[in-house]
């Protein structure tokens, strides 16, 4: 296996979603072990620390709802802008960044680092739900639905346009893995723009390792690959501590090979790992299994 330079950067953003014990997951991942853990598979790994906008996610400042029906919009444009530098920096440094949160409306700024670098990038976005609302098709407004519609050019131009100009990626660069709770808005997205998405039903029928084989497959003309693993993409009996649970989802030794072959591909160049939430986690369970999906992130095996 070869050694990888990875930068861990805690992304403790909760401004996306409505439930503040997500900002708390960097660190409960973390006192899991996890620099130690990747470290002992041979890496030479940094720990970079919590990156930090100006504002902290707190009660009493956490539902300010924008003209356009947006929650808490100027912190996630701001929090994003300063992730995305960070994450600009560790690949300028050529380091694998990898990202823990945190809610997922982090991967506005973590892809709009990674694609300074990566023209053509492609991303294996592991989850339950499509995340790929704008203002007019979201329900509720929280913008760790809609992180793939704006890094696809939907909705606001302000989050469009987070650290360069314009769309960061291409439909036909994304495969959607694990989703069954979409809203109908994404539905019609997704059919109007092609983009290839494998339901909690194809990975049943067909495995996650096939899904995660022909995901590669799709992807094979892309200059680099993104992973963006939600912790709910996992079958709620699995994973406790996380926001937005829905029943039927993916179990962790199938997810476990499924990163296995994943990894083995060595076309990785960054990582999220999102939405731990260990204010409402039984014993820090869902952090530590956070970590032992890392690990098979970066190379470790069932054998």
């Amino acid at each position: 296996m070869s050694v990888i330079k990875i930068d861990i950067i805690g992304a403790p953003t909760a401004f996306g979603q409505p439930k503040l014990g997500v900002s708390l997951g960097p660190d409960a991942v973390r006192l899991c072990g996890l620099k130690a853990r990747l470290t002992a598979l041979g890496h030479e790994v940094s720990d970079k620390g919590n990156v930090y906008g100006k504002y902290r996610a707190e009660y009493g400042n956490h539902s300010e709802r924008n003209e356009e029906g947006l929650m808490n919009f100027v912190q996630v444009k701001d929090f994003s802008e300063v992730l995305a530098n960070t994450v600009e920096a560790s690949l300028n440094d050529k380091h694998f960044p990898f990202i823990v949160g945190g809610d997922h409306s982090l991967s506005i700024g973590s892809i709009s680092g990674i694609t300074k670098k990566y023209s053509n990038l492609g991303v294996l976005w592991i989850d339950a739900h499509g995340d790929i609302n704008n203002s007019d098709t979201s329900p509720t407004g929280n913008i760790h639905g809609m992180p793939l519609g704006v890094l696809l050019g939907e909705g606001s131009r302000r989050l469009v346009d987070i650290h360069h100009e314009g769309a960061k990626l291409k439909h036909e660069n994304i495969v959607l893995i694990g989703v069954r709770d979409l809203d109908t808005g994404e539905k019609a997205y997704i059919k109007e723009h092609g983009i290839k998405c494998y339901t909690m039903s194809d990975v049943k029928r067909l495995g996650l390792d096939a899904v995660i084989t022909k995901a590669l497959k799709h992807l094979e003309s892309c200059d680099g690959i993104h992973l963006s693993l939600d912790v709910d993409s996992l079958d709620p009996l699995e994973i406790q501590g996380t926001g937005t649970k829905v029943d039927g989802g993916i179990f962790l030794s199938d997810m476990l090979s499924g990163l296995n072959i994943l990894s083995s591909t060595k076309r990785l160049v960054s990582a999220d790992l999102v939405e731990v939430n260990p204010l409402i986690d039984n014993c820090n369970e869902t952090a530590e299994k956070a970590v032992i999906l890392s690990e098979y992130i970066f190379g470790q095996s069932q054998i």
